[in-house]
């Protein structure tokens, strides 16, 4: 096990700025996609009104199918030897959509985010399944609180970046940004940005030191549901289930967050580039409360600090449900609810690695992962039931995801509360591997 007592050094470090890149990659490609079929995009009429659900599909999808083979798979070959196949295979990938992107056809596109899709569901477990082994586990909540931190800042920068790059693309196609004015030549632009980034994204991972394989005669169960069913009995059996559970309701709040912010444009009267900076405000409050957390958990795992962010994040909610709206008191609160945030997740993503056996880590947080995905989804078909069917005004909607916070949170952290104030887990993984 390739440890080290620094938490910065060479394998960990290696992997923050690979994920960085990956994460860059994702958030490029589906912008772009999703800014050329919305309303007004090139590719409008391609899937109707609400196409952008269809591209949700294309990423959520392959996360819910394949993480469970994933995890397997992590748990039998080297994590660091998958994560070098994996930035090769999205090289490779990120090929296929620059020549989707210059035939113009947004199926080849679709077809492309499948793939990626794919390629990061295999980099998942292998990606958190491989940080106790490049860190000291002391150091576990402040890896998490980094590694979370640069994921945020990723996917902020690939999604602003994700603007300039469909504006010069659109300019290659009649109609599009610059008017009647068509450069062909930008027709390039998406896919030399996306290979562009995919091989800077490989080559730290070259030095992730190489990492020993738990079982290598472990039988892969390609049945997509099969691996999750044996999981989920074996998670039961201690408090990881209901970890796995709680992590995964951070997504569905953060999902309905996301979504219902995309209408705060009509009712902020702001330009879609300054409701843009309310996504912003959200992702870098995130990821800078996972470092706070970090800190503050110092050598140890810190349970004590999911309650607390459970009650910062449910009282911001429903806050931003209340106050008058303007564009400076919606994003004050989403700061704040952000930072909460940071505190929820980070100690419960420590957990997982940490309850997780070391030979089944890569199939028990590949399980973990495709149920936050499923969360996800449960998260935007509420938005598309409160918002399309309901009619429920979009600030509104930030009461529904607080009373969910309370519900769903309350009862998830009541059940695992001895969990809470373990004091075991803070003398050991404080101890541990000194």
């Amino acid at each position: 096990m390739s440890q080290s007592n620094r938490l910065f050094n060479k394998g960990f470090s290696a992997l923050l700025i690979t994920q960085l890149f990956g994460a860059v990659n994702d958030s490029v490609l589906k912008q772009v996609i999703i800014l050329a079929v919305a309303s007004g995009g090139i590719w409008a009429n391609q899937l109707g009104d609400g196409g952008q659900a269809y591209v949700a599909l294309c990423l959520t999808v392959p996360f819910i199918l394949l993480s469970g083979i994933a995890g397997q798979v992590a748990d039998r070959i080297s994590k660091s030897r998958i994560t070098v196949i994996a930035k090769i295979a999205e090289v490779g990938i990120a090929a296929l959509a620059l020549g989707a992107f210059f035939a113009g056809n947004l199926w080849a596109c679709l077809g492309a985010m499948v793939l990626l899709a794919t390629q990061s569901a295999f980099f998942g477990p292998a990606k958190y399944g491989m940080i106790p082994e490049l860190v000291n586990e002391r150091h576990l909540s402040q890896a998490n609180g980094s590694i979370n931190m640069f994921t945020n800042l990723a996917v902020i920068g690939g999604t602003l970046a994700a603007g300039k790059v469909y504006t010069s693309y659109s300019s290659g196609f009649p109609g599009g940004e610059s008017g009647t004015t068509v450069d062909p030549a930008m027709l390039w632009v998406p896919g030399i940005v996306l290979v562009s980034i995919a091989i800077v994204g490989l080559l730290p991972s070259l030095l992730i030191p190489k990492l020993k394989s738990f079982d290598q005669s472990l039988p892969i169960d390609f049945n997509p549901f099969r691996p999750y069913v044996q999981a989920i009995k074996d998670m039961a059996q201690s408090h990881l289930l209901l970890v796995a559970m709680a992590w995964s309701f951070f997504y569905l709040l953060g999902m309905m967050a996301l979504l219902v912010l995309s209408d705060f444009s009509g009712l902020l009267q702001i330009s879609p580039e300054m409701n843009n900076n309310l996504l912003g405000v959200l992702g870098i409050t995130i990821g800078i409360g996972s470092v706070v957390a970090g800190l503050i958990s110092g050598k140890h795992i810190e349970p004590r600090l999911i309650p607390v962010g459970a009650v910062g994040m449910t009282v911001f909610f429903v806050l931003l449900g209340l106050v008058p709206l303007s564009f400076w008191t919606v994003a004050l609160l989403l700061g704040a609810a952000g930072l909460f945030a940071g505190f929820y997740i980070v100690p419960l993503q420590s957990l997982l690695q940490h309850l997780s056996p070391p030979d089944e880590r890569g199939r028990f947080l590949g399980t973990a992962n495709a149920l936050s995905f499923v969360f996800s989804t449960i998260g935007a078909l509420l938005v598309r039931l409160l918002r399309n069917d309901l009619e429920m005004p979009a600030n509104r909607v930030f009461l529904v995801i607080g009373a969910l916070a309370i519900l769903g949170s309350g009862v998830l952290l009541w059940k695992i509360r001895g969990l809470l104030v373990d004091p075991s887990l803070r003398k050991n993984t404080a101890a541990g591997n000194s």
